[in-house]
């Protein structure tokens, strides 16, 4: 498992496809409110280095022991959402629009996917304030497979697809 530091300081790829603004406090505040749950720290940490886009090869994949709907090994982490509007581009804030339209499980947050499938903060468990699950769900299969416990063991859990 990599330090947390290690997968900040390299995270971001290239490129500023799906990037919103620089993150600031006053973005989060109404984040948190829009979308009724606290976020957790260590996303925060990350955006703040950089708001959502591509993530680097190194971080773009997330083992798994069970076969799913992208691979028999991994679900894929190409992009992250960030915080904040950009013509063109989805973020954490159309979180509430997106699990109403794609049926998801509710409280969620959309971290990264594509209407078939999504990386999700997963609050139910934890409750709106609490520190939530990260869960990979297949809106088209309707399945779901528990990634990690928090945020920051999700990302520290990350390797690259190719291997």
């Amino acid at each position: 498992m990599a330090p947390f530091g290690d997968v900040r300081a390299s995270f971001w790829g290239t490129g500023d496809h799906g990037v919103p603004p620089p993150l600031v406090a006053e973005a989060i505040d109404e984040a948190e409110d829009l979308l009724g749950v606290r976020l957790p720290q260590a996303l925060l940490d990350l955006l703040r280095v950089q708001n959502g886009g591509p993530v680097a090869d190194a971080w773009s994949a997330f083992p798994t022991d069970q076969p799913n709907s992208w691979s028999p090994t991994h679900v894929p982490l190409a992009d992250m959402f960030g915080i904040g509007r950009r013509e063109g581009t989805l973020s954490l804030l159309d979180s509430p629009y997106l699990v109403q339209e794609w049926d998801l499980p509710c409280p969620t947050v959309l971290l990264s996917g594509d209407g078939h499938y999504w990386i999700a903060l997963d609050y139910r468990a934890s409750g709106r304030q609490g520190e939530p699950s990260v869960a990979w769900i297949d809106a088209d299969r309707e399945t779901e497979l528990w990634l990690a416990a928090d945020f920051r063991s999700f990302v520290q859990k990350l390797v690259p697809a190719a291997s």
